[in-house]
């Protein structure tokens, strides 16, 4: 009897926060990598009680077991891409930078520090660990602007302060840099991919909506599932940002704050 099973699917390991609602976080993450073609494994850093309202509490997991986590996943199905988000401390951006020296597999790093209801992901004095821990490490950086502003000192008010910070976050060691302008004032939304042969702008209408609610998570997991398919740079970006972009149109409008994306629309239109 022939075999029947299909290619096995690309791998990307996600080291992040778990999020209650869905909408962001760990499960945003593996509903985009799913979506995009690939194969999500997760190692998670901390559980948040969470819903489209906001945070209302966050929980710590143990260094061991976020780095247990990691090493089941690497040791056994391997990973073609890393994608970091939620790490919180000092401690655990230690951690995971030390996890991400074991392998060779590109790392998009998103430099959570904010949720999108204000509530703070990452404390104070980890910055800096993020700044010289993790911003080296990352084959693509993907802060917005407030992010970057916090990592350079840079104001980010309009598209050359995303030039400006996206030339000091590479001189700060990433090989790539997202600047995303989804807090940039104006009715046309810029993302400006910084590398050091250039820059690639995505702009597009913004689009009037509260189903924002991880966005930047599911943006950074998409771009990985490309770079784990093989996908250049520039194509993984454009192809997870039209993914993001849709999916933000077709948001189902649940709860009654910021609510999630539609990750799962590529697959409704495959049936």
């Amino acid at each position: 009897m022939s075999d029947r099973r299909s290619p096995l699917p690309c791998r990307v390991l996600i080291i992040a926060g778990s999020d209650s609602g869905g909408g962001a976080g760990i499960q945003a993450d593996i509903k985009a990598v799913t979506a995009m073609g690939g194969y999500a494994a997760t190692a998670i850093t901390a559980i948040t009680v969470q819903n489209t309202l906001g945070v209302h509490g966050v929980h710590p997991l143990p260094l061991d077991l976020i780095e247990a986590q990691a090493r089941a996943v690497l040791d056994d199905i391997g990973a073609d891409a890393i994608k970091t988000g939620m790490l919180g401390s000092v401690a655990v951006v230690e951690r995971v930078a030390a996890i991400l020296d074991t392998s060779n597999a590109p790392a998009v790093v998103d430099p959570v520090m904010v949720a999108k209801g204000g509530a703070a992901l990452l404390d104070d004095d980890a910055v800096s660990a993020v700044r010289s821990l993790m911003i080296p490490r990352a084959a693509l950086l993907t802060p917005n602007a407030p992010e970057a502003e916090a990592l350079t000192g840079i104001l980010v008010a309009d598209l050359d302060g995303q030039r400006r910070a996206g030339a000091a976050l590479l001189e700060l060691g990433a090989k790539a840099v997202l600047m995303k302008g989804g807090h940039v004032p104006g009715q046309t939304v810029v993302d400006l991919l910084v590398t050091a042969s250039g820059e690639t702008l995505l702009e597009g209408p913004r689009i009037e909506t509260n189903s924002t609610h991880g966005t930047g998570c599911t943006l950074a997991s998409a771009i990985a599932a490309g770079l784990a398919l093989g996908r250049p740079l520039e194509v993984a970006v454009a192809e997870a940002w039209a993914y993001v972009s849709e999916a933000i149109r077709r948001a189902p409008g649940l709860g009654q704050g910021h609510g999630p994306l539609d990750h799962g629309w590529p697959l409704k239109d495959a049936r």
